[in-house]
């Protein structure tokens, strides 16, 4: 999977990128991680001015169109073959989750756009964005942290990249539950015991236990994420 990141801040991403599970599947080469600073796109040689005041007297800077189109056009070269998807990380994108990860995950290249400031002209989001995704309702300082979050939760998710694919299929929200509650040695720990069912090697029992500690905790702690949960069950028969 091909990842296109057009960025003020291309260092933001040197630790992340370079440990864990990103630089192993970078490693293995099912993943390509590419930087690019919008700030090279500027048409401004000596300042490299890439943002102005917005239109109708609002504060704050707001990033300028042009060196934003010459970026998107250069990384939609860049990645011609592979049929790119433009994605701008924006409060104002659809909430990102395991349905819009899923959904991402078939795509074979992304350009991600992260904005600073007050944003970017909307003009580039009406001519150059495919779909806008935001990491919560809460304002960042830009768009590189949501673009390091949404790129974890899908090279973990390519073929490969885990040692065990299992592992990502039992993780919370894969399946639209939250994770059963997990336990490793010791048995017994300051006087708590590992449940029973957890030992016994009946792997039908185990994973029944499991189903219903992940509704539980589920229904408990996320109500929401259960009302959904239920009602796409109901929508399936």
């Amino acid at each position: 999977m091909l990842f296109d990141i057009l960025t003020l801040f291309p260092s933001m991403f040197e630790g992340v990128f370079s440990d864990s599970i990103i630089r192993r599947a970078v490693d293995k080469g099912l993943a390509t991680i590419e930087l690019h600073n919008i700030r090279d796109y500027s048409d401004d040689l000596r300042h490299k001015t890439v943002d102005d005041y917005p239109y109708g007297g609002d504060a704050g800077m707001l990033l300028k169109p042009e060196p934003l189109a010459k970026a998107l056009n250069d990384a939609k070269v860049r990645h011609k073959a592979h049929s790119p998807c433009v994605i701008y990380l924006s409060p104002q994108g659809e909430l990102l989750n395991q349905d819009v990860v899923n959904s991402l995950l078939e795509c074979q290249s992304l350009i991600l756009l992260c904005g600073r400031y007050k944003g970017v002209d909307q003009r580039i989001i009406d001519r150059y964005v495919d779909r806008e995704v935001s990491i919560g309702d809460f304002v960042l300082s830009g768009g590189e942290l949501p673009a390091m979050v949404l790129i974890d939760a899908l090279v973990r998710l390519i073929p490969g990249v885990l040692g065990n694919r299992d592992s990502a299929e039992t993780d919370s929200l894969y399946n639209g539950l939250l994770s059963h509650p997990e336990y490793t040695r010791p048995e017994v720990f300051e006087g708590m015991q590992v449940p029973p069912v957890l030992l016994s090697g009946h792997h039908a029992n185990i994973r029944l236990w499991q189903k219903e500690q992940a509704e539980r905790i589920t229904k408990e702690k996320r109500p929401d994420l259960w009302a959904r949960y239920t009602s796409s069950k109901v929508s399936d028969k």
